[in-house]
């Protein structure tokens, strides 16, 4: 449930700055950049919770940790939307501890967003393969399953290649 709720808020975090697809179209760039911390402080959040409840149930069952695939992209992920976060405090405060200006730190974060975006997309499909899950959800049910992760993930790349990256000029 952790998963599906931090899949769930990355993604919502970044769509608020999509100037058709959000439900926050109308609001101010500030008031976008607070929901924006908001929903992605609750990424965190579910992002921890989500690891100490991983990690309970293997010590309680005596599993090793970090064996497959998708545990350690899992891991990466986590860490991946640690370093976003650090990365987007200094974007917050970039004036006020005289870092990189706005316009060279916004690129930067963006892209970083799409990485962590794209690296949890890539783990919930890993978990997709995962033999429980298959023992689980069988046959076209499982291919449908598999498809879903993609969909979400298409939709940002297009709203953050489109609408947030600087534009290269053409040359003629």
């Amino acid at each position: 449930e952790a998963l599906a709720h931090f899949c769930f808020c990355l993604m919502e975090g970044i769509l608020i700055f999509s100037p058709e697809g959000s439900l926050f179209c109308s609001c101010s760039h500030r008031v976008k950049v607070q929901l924006h911390w908001t929903v992605q402080t609750l990424v965190l959040v579910a992002a921890t919770l989500g690891l100490v409840f991983i990690a309970s149930s293997k010590n309680r069952s005596e599993l090793p940790h970090f064996t497959s695939w998708h545990s350690v992209l899992g891991l990466l992920t986590l860490l991946a939307t640690g370093g976003q976060a650090l990365c987007g405090l200094c974007l917050h405060f970039s004036e006020r501890l005289g870092i990189w200006p706005v316009a060279q730190l916004q690129p930067c974060h963006t892209v970083s967003g799409l990485i962590v975006y794209l690296l949890a997309t890539f783990t919930v499909v890993l978990g997709l393969c995962s033999d429980w899950f298959q023992a689980q959800i069988k046959g076209f049910a499982w291919y449908f399953c598999l498809s879903l992760p993609f969909c979400p993930a298409l939709v940002i790349v297009n709203q953050i290649t489109r609408t947030r990256l600087p534009k290269r000029r053409q040359h003629v």
